[in-house]
């Protein structure tokens, strides 16, 4: 099988699973702790996938300054999207609040696809990894954007159709990842890589842990983290990358 082709199919992987997140918020009315446990969880898989895979693998490599200016880059192009977002929300009100988070997820998947995509040509290995290791993360991620949505007074058909369209940026990003930087430099790849992953992280920092504290908070909330970051701990430990 092509090797794009597999890169599209692992891009799926996740998104499927954030579709059926969306289908599990529509099967049930969403209580606010059970949407802020699905968001920490969500957290603690997002570090987890930082941290364990993705920086330490930008920084063994000579030149690790580049990657790290990379990560940092990447936070601020999320604070100034966010930024975007937030006004958005304001001159919304109830329904600009969920086309935000709306927005914040859809930014996630787009670097989950980058990451995907970055990650198959440093090694297909890592690829398949990042794939399996994100979708547990994207289920609650789609269930909460779905429950948002919700609560903002969207309608059924078009809560399914923002679903759905959730997987335009993961596959989107995927592409990109992967054609943009087959035969390039280390330094280059890692520094996307880099890149993409401190949008990641501050996506889950800015804006999935604020929401989960928004929706609930108790003092379970570390444990749905620690819970988030070990099970894909275990998942790169028992599926290894090579």
């Amino acid at each position: 099988m092509p090797q794009p082709l597999i890169v599209v199919l692992l891009a799926l992987i996740p998104a499927a699973a954030n579709f059926l997140g969306g289908l599990l918020a529509e099967i049930r009315e969403v209580s606010p702790a059970v949407l802020s446990a699905a968001l920490h969880v969500a957290v603690g898989l997002v570090v987890a996938v930082v941290g364990l895979e993705v920086m330490p693998r930008a920084l063994d490599i000579e030149g690790a300054w580049v990657p790290m200016v990379a990560f940092v880059a990447g936070a601020g192009l999320f604070l100034a999207i966010d930024a975007a977002a937030e006004r958005l929300q304001q001159r919304g009100g109830g329904g600009g609040r969920g086309w935000a988070v709306y927005a914040g997820v859809g930014l996630d998947l787009l670097s989950d696809g980058v990451l995907i995509g970055t990650g198959s040509v440093v090694d297909p290995a890592l690829g398949v990894l990042l794939a399996i290791g994100q979708a547990p993360a994207d289920l609650p991620e789609g269930f909460a954007a779905s429950a948002t949505l919700r609560r903002a007074g969207l309608t059924r058909r078009m809560r399914l159709l923002a679903g759905a369209g959730f997987a335009v940026p993961i596959l989107l990003g995927a592409v990109l990842g992967y054609f943009a930087l087959r035969g390039a430099p280390d330094l280059v790849t890692f520094s996307v890589l880099a890149f993409t992953g401190g949008a990641l992280l501050s996506v889950a920092l800015e804006e999935m842990l604020p929401q989960a504290h928004d929706e609930a908070s108790g003092r379970r909330d570390a444990f749905y983290i620690v819970a988030g970051f070990i099970v894909f701990a275990a998942v790169s430990t028992y599926l290894p990358a090579g």
